[in-house]
């Protein structure tokens, strides 16, 4: 007999805590690395180094099929500087691993929610509806950074190339992360393939906004000639709370 656990049992609510934090550190760190690969100062010293020259040009072509044990003439000034490549360039490789987990995480816990049928109504319940939107939005400014970062295609290659003449055979996760890389060139096309399966959930979320960003959105002008705020236009009213779903 197969097992079906309930959605009460999925944590939906401390998952959507715990990866919208996650996402905003990530951010963080992304933003990081997109600053030091665009500065000649703080870019990785080998990005520039003309000995590397021949085997950065062989990554940036060939990208993410890269064999340094097969092209030992292009890779031999990476297989003397290995060790120094991999303490260098493992920050950046192991962040965009991260960065490639965590949306695996995000996009699992977006489609389990769509496949419990949550109803997201930003007016009724608000904490849940909110969280869901701001994941999905910190999933799309990861993926958009990402693909605004100079030299990752080449941080990631020489980093595998360095791990590969190091232990025999390219780090676990580059065969994926290489992938990913390739598939979010263009981020607005592949985070429309990505979501556009959860094009329910995310429309019901969405549209529970418009009433309330309606009303809290009404000009100073409106407000003065429906006479909101005037004391004096309904005195007998003065003693009642306003009833508002905002």
């Amino acid at each position: 007999m197969a097992f079906k656990m309930e959605s009460s049992q999925l944590k939906i609510a401390e998952k959507l805590v715990i990866l919208n934090d996650r996402a905003v550190g990530m951010l963080t760190r992304i933003y990081n690395i997109k600053k030091a690969c665009a500065d000649p100062k703080s870019k990785p010293a080998f990005l520039s180094d003309k000995h590397m020259e021949n085997a950065v040009k062989h990554i940036a072509r060939k990208f993410p099929v890269v064999d340094a044990r097969m092209n030992t003439s292009t890779f031999h000034y990476v297989d003397t500087m290995k060790e120094d490549i991999i303490k260098s360039l493992g920050l950046y490789y192991y962040t965009f691993a991260d960065l490639m987990d965590l949306k695996d995480n995000i996009l699992q816990l977006l489609t389990t929610m769509d496949a419990c049928q949550c109803q997201l109504d930003i007016s009724l319940n608000y904490e849940l509806t909110a969280g869901y939107l701001n994941l999905v939005v910190n999933l799309i400014c990861l993926m958009i950074l990402l693909s605004r970062v100079d030299d990752r295609k080449v941080v990631l290659g020489l980093f595998n190339a360095a791990y590969d003449l190091t232990h025999v055979q390219s780090e676990a996760s580059f065969p994926r992360l290489g992938q990913m890389i390739l598939d979010y060139e263009h981020p607005l096309k592949k985070l429309s393939e990505d979501l556009g399966p959860l094009n329910r959930l995310i429309s019901s979320a969405l549209s529970s906004l418009s009433p309330v960003y309606l009303r809290r959105n009404i000009t100073a002008n409106t407000w003065r000639n429906a006479q909101i705020l005037s004391l004096t236009a309904n005195p007998h009213q003065i003693l009642y709370a306003a009833q508002t779903d905002t």
